[in-house]
Parts: structure tokens; sequence; C-alpha cells
């Protein structure tokens, strides 16, 4: 995992003073729905669905499970698509949503919507107040429209690499994904699994919350597989 700048924003996820804000930005059109998957493994770890099940993972677990608040958010509020004839009703609106800590971006149809001005504007803002900023395969298409990777280092599905190193400001790696600062990106559709496993361990895999989280995902079988293909 390539790690070229601090992240001073993780004290604040490991320590933090309230609860912690999730949220998946969608964009206009479809949002593949593998790509935003990955965001569950968050709810998994959560005192919520943890104490919904304490008689399997046991009270210490549910101590340690995260204060967390999920958000779906585009920029009306209104009824989102996803692929495979998915809707799904946001809990909010760009105008609505509070500061989010840890942002999730997939792909979207980008043949049919053409990103709006108030959907980058709200992307660069999601990044600013973000502790935590994450894309997800054809994710990075958005954050990289909105400037967010400019000058960074990032991934990308591994078809569009080529293309991306020859027109771009980022400097691009052949990884599955990518951390540079609060900034994570991943590969396609799966690696986005590999992405938040290796996210929650980074955040959450030390200190008084380590047991929980390698028990909660030894239990769900997340896969383990390396940063490189």
């Amino acid at each position: 995992m390539v790690a070229s700048s601090e992240w001073p924003e993780v004290d604040f996820l490991r320590n933090p003073d309230r609860t912690l804000r999730a949220g998946v930005i969608l964009m206009g059109g479809e949002t593949e729905v593998i790509d935003v998957m990955p965001i569950d493994l968050l709810h998994g770890i959560s005192k919520k669905f943890l104490g919904d099940f304490k008689e399997v993972f046991g009270e210490e677990n549910v101590e340690h499970g995260l204060d967390i608040e999920f958000h779906w958010v585009n920029e009306t509020g209104k009824t989102a698509k996803l692929t495979s004839n998915i809707k799904i009703e946001p809990t909010d609106s760009f105008d609505t949503c509070p500061p989010l800590d840890i942002v999730l971006v997939g792909a979207h149809n980008s043949t049919h919507h053409t990103l709006t001005q108030a959907e980058l504007a709200y992307l660069r803002k999601a990044y600013e107040e973000s502790k935590a900023f994450i894309t997800v395969c054809g994710g990075m298409m958005p954050a990289l429209e909105a400037g967010i990777l400019a000058g960074k280092t990032a991934t990308a599905p591994l078809m569009l690499l080529d293309h991306l190193k020859q027109n771009t400001g980022t400097t691009w790696e052949a990884k599955r994904y990518v951390r540079d600062g609060k900034l994570w990106t991943s590969g396609a559709l799966f690696n986005g699994v590999d992405l938040i496993r290796a996210f929650v361990l980074h955040v959450w895999g030390t200190g008084e919350k380590k047991k929980m989280v390698e028990f909660c995902l030894d239990f769900g079988s997340v896969p383990v597989r390396s940063v490189d293909y």
C-alpha cells in the first residue's frame, strides 16, 4: 500500500468525541451495486449490528463496536438508481447532509450522466470535510473530474491505467488499493473489499478495538489478499 503523505485525520476516527458519520455519495444515473457494497463492512463493526447479535459476538466486542451512522446522499435527496434494477431512497440531499467523516464513491454510468456542477462542488466539499475519502472502481472518475486526485498517488481499474497515466497530473499505481493521506482509491469492483479490509485494520486494528475488528473480519470470512495483483 502506498502511503505518500501523513494522515493526521485518522486520530479522530480512532478516538472520536461524537458519533462517526459515514456516507455514500451517489452521482446521477446508475451507480454500481458492488462498488458501494463495501460500506457494509463498516456497518458490520458497528455497535448497533454487534449489539443485535450479542449472543454471537459477545459483550466485549459489542462494547468496542463503532458508534457510527450511515448516510446515502445525492443531489436531490430523491430516489437514486443502482445497477441490477435497484432503487434506493437517499437519507440526504447535498443541502441536508451533515459533514461526513468517511466518504465512499462508486462508479456511475457516465455514458448516460454528465456530472453536474453541484455534484462536482459537493465532492470537493465532502473531501475537504472528511477524515477519509474512499473511491471504488470507477468511483475515482468523479473525484478526478472534481480535481481531488490532482497531485495525488492513486489507483484505478487496471484497464484504465495506461490511458490515465498519459492524461492526468496524478501518479497512478497498479495496486488493488492505494492510500495517499486520507485519500483511498481502489481498482475494480471487488478491490473495494480489499480496500475496506485494509482501511478497517489500519484505523481500528490496533488498541482496544483490535480483537473486535479481527474477530468480525474472520467471522465474515473477509478475504485476505495482497495489495499487489
